[in-house]
């Protein structure tokens, strides 16, 4: 695997006006054979084994527009298309089953315009689908392309439909997909009691390691589900994952060959979700550090107006943290509060992945902040707090580190339950 990871994928194109460049066009002919992906997402699978387990079964979909074979089809339409299946509903997470909804912003129940099928909402009135929802659905499908990061709330869509889906002896079958930050990544504490939330809902680390169909037999096995607040009892649904071809877990997302759909609007690249454990606990901080979302780097900066982006870079270099480096950044953000303004700061890079504690970045960063500007993040932004907290699942964290702002003084606490967590998680490999 590549050490090297770009926070940014541009278009690499060849000058027509250099010496070595091809006199036709560096594109190939439609005609032309393509290589096909290295490797086959559970949809992709699913269909070769003539939908084995949905035949002549009234099925349910969660999905969003991230769900699509290597051809750039929709689960919705291959499944909908099958002779063999009856579709008969979809639920929509966080932004919708077809990416229309902003973040945050209510999913409302309806039709879909493209199928003429109901939509159930499962980021409105309720989070976890109702028995009514399901009425009349003898299996239920997952298929959204997972971040691989604790607080990416569709995983926790997820334990909800297993939850109702287990109280009404509904079947679940997750169609695998990977996981862009590959399956040995695993960092941050695991959630504590009382933070259980919507954005911390499994005592799981930060970032896990897990595909979301590895993610989900752990769920089920292990007694995770145990409702959004943590605290109602466990229960176990009749689970089936149906396994990707040619995952490793070695593998980053552009080692798949597979195109990478945004799952949500601020996730553009496969690149961005390794970009959000990175800042996303900083960002919810709001008016602290603009972290490029509104912006064309969304997550991969740290920048403000009253910012000196080289004192910023010379501090942060003298960390000598493990595996990133920096540079210098300064643009104007196109939307949000400081749009239009022109603001300075640091762009980062992770010069060996494996070497780096992706998550420890924006503490890193912070620590800089204060010590160069007296800017705590936690003083005076008590209204974001919470929010903090529970995507931390924990309190430690803004507590410890918003007293000295050193991370030495929480990466102890971060790491503690890494390795125990990977060894318990082994059993539930797929590949």
């Amino acid at each position: 695997m590549k050490t090297w990871i770009k926070l940014l994928l541009p278009l690499a194109l060849l000058s027509c006006n250099s010496p070595s460049a091809p006199a036709a066009t560096t594109f190939p002919e439609p005609s032309t054979p393509v290589s096909a992906p290295r490797v086959k997402p559970g949809i992709e699978v699913l269909r070769e084994r003539n939908f084995a387990g949905l035949e002549g079964k009234r099925v349910g979909l969660v999905t969003n527009p991230s769900g699509v074979d290597s051809g750039l089809k929709s689960t919705i339409d291959i499944l909908f298309e099958a002779p063999n299946v009856k579709l008969v509903a979809l639920y929509a997470p966080e932004h919708g089953v077809r990416g229309d909804i902003w973040a945050g912003g209510k999913v409302e129940s309806g039709k879909d315009d493209h199928t003429g099928l109901p939509v159930h909402s499962l980021y409105g009135d309720t989070r976890q689908p109702t028995r009514k929802m399901l009425e009349g659905i003898d299996i239920m499908v997952y298929d959204i392309q997972d971040v691989g990061s604790r607080s990416y709330t569709f995983i926790s869509t997820l334990g909800l439909v297993m939850r109702t889906c287990a109280e009404m002896d509904i079947p679940v079958m997750v169609l695998d997909r990977p996981n862009p930050l590959g399956g040995r990544k695993v960092e941050g504490s695991l959630v504590r009691d009382g933070y259980h939330s919507f954005v911390s809902q499994y005592k799981i680390p930060y970032v896990y390691g897990l595909t979301v169909g590895e993610l989900a037999r752990m769920i089920n096995d292990e007694g995770m589900n145990r409702g959004q607040n943590g605290k109602a009892e466990p229960l176990k649904c009749k689970l089936t994952v149906v396994p990707m071809e040619g995952w490793e877990r070695d593998m980053l997302f552009h080692d798949t060959g597979l195109p990478w759909i945004l799952p949500s609007p601020n996730i553009p690249y496969a690149e961005t979700a390794i970009c959000y454990p990175s800042a996303g606990l900083c960002g919810e901080m709001y008016n602290y550090l603009h972290i490029g979302i509104g912006y064309t780097l969304p997550f991969a900066t740290f920048a403000e107006e009253w910012v000196d982006a080289d004192k910023l870079k010379e501090k942060l270099d003298s960390y000598n943290a493990p595996g990133v480096a920096w540079r210098t950044i300064h643009y104007q953000p196109i939307s949000g509060r400081l749009a239009g303004k022109l603001i300075h700061g640091v762009q980062y890079f992770y010069t060996d992945f494996e070497a780096a504690t992706i998550t420890l970045t924006q503490f890193y960063v912070m620590q800089a902040v204060w010590e160069l500007y007296k800017k705590n993040p936690f003083t005076g932004n008590s209204d974001r707090l919470s929010m903090f907290n529970k995507v931390c699942g924990t309190d430690f964290v803004s507590k410890t580190f918003g007293q000295t702002m050193k991370v030495s003084d929480i990466s102890g606490f971060w790491s503690a339950d890494v390795e125990a967590f990977k060894e318990k998680s082994k059993k539930y490999y797929i590949y």
